[in-house]
């Protein structure tokens, strides 16, 4: 029976690898004329020449590709301690009739339309943060490079990174509250035992799902690289390869949105568009395999 049914999921299996093998397999063949003509530089450079003249054609993603790694690492900073608060409260300190309701509320933010995010980013946050956050940093710590460019309309880094922070904070919350709910009672029991407050059990039990909050981390940061229709609301869409949190920017998929509707006017900017998708790709199939790898490490651990 068990044979029979492998034998009935097998080509499900082989259709899902056989359908990824066809993405990537197309992303590759659309991005070998930018490959032929620039080589490698179209992801060290920093340059977008749209020239109807081919000769004159020339592009470089490198700002969008510092854009997607900066923002999503603000989001980071800004997601773990929230998601990691979050799940204890919800597993250790919230009422049982509240606890459903908190876990639902974050199963739903989780599962909100980006746009929607994207949107409240725009007429809500951006402005909230250009006011009381981004304008007295930049008046008063000018000085400090990660402050000194002038919040000027409050779309930058700065602001993308806070909203894909808060829209991954579900997703890793997620991980890491059914990791924290996985530690054995004996492991609290025991932690009790030793006279410990809460606080500092707390403490010793996250020690113990550290590789899940890392793993969590990670597959947030994998989401959050990613993420386009809020982003490109927020970024500000300008060709920028700064420390400045305040400055626009761009990210890889901000990019594609952005510039993808008017790409076949011009001889090369759809092949140097799916050169970027193909960073993306493999950037955010890394991060993804590395964060799954290291969450069925401590799965078999905890097992064991």
């Amino acid at each position: 029976m068990r044979d029979r049914l492998k034998l009935i999921l097998f080509p499900a299996v082989i259709f899902v690898f056989v359908l990824f093998a066809l993405m990537l397999g197309v992303y590759f063949y659309n991005s070998m004329p930018i490959f032929h003509r620039e080589g490698l530089d179209i992801y060290l450079k920093n340059i977008w020449n749209a020239a109807e003249e081919a000769e004159k054609e020339y592009y470089g993603i490198l700002a969008a590709i510092w854009g997607s790694i900066y923002t999503s690492l603000v989001a980071l900073i800004i997601a773990l301690p929230l998601a990691t608060a979050y799940s204890i409260f919800v597993v250790d300190y919230s009422p049982k009739k509240l606890k459903n309701i908190l876990i639902i509320l974050s199963d739903v933010m989780a599962g909100l339309p980006t746009i929607i995010y994207g949107i409240w980013g725009v007429f809500v946050l951006a402005p909230l943060l250009r006011r009381y956050i981004m304008q007295p940093l930049h008046d008063h710590f000018s000085f400090i490079p990660f402050f000194s460019y002038p919040p000027l309309s409050g779309f930058s880094y700065f602001s993308a990174g806070v909203l894909l922070g808060i829209m991954v904070t579900p997703f890793a919350s997620a991980i890491i509250r059914e990791a924290y709910q996985m530690i054995p009672f004996t492991y609290r029991e025991a932690a009790y035992s030793l006279g410990t407050t809460r606080l500092e059990a707390t403490k010793i039990l996250l020690g113990y799902i550290r590789p899940a909050i890392y793993s969590g981390t990670i597959l947030a940061f994998g989401r959050a690289v990613g993420e386009t229709a809020a982003v490109s609301l927020i970024i500000g869409n300008t060709f920028n390869l700064t420390l400045a949190l305040f400055a626009p920017g761009y990210t890889i998929s901000s990019l594609i949105a952005n510039q993808f509707g008017n790409a076949f006017i011009y001889s090369y900017m759809t092949s140097a568009l799916f050169a970027a998708g193909l960073a993306l790709f493999i950037i955010g199939l890394a991060v993804n395999i590395l964060g799954i790898h290291m969450l069925r490490r401590w799965e078999r651990n905890v097992k064991l």
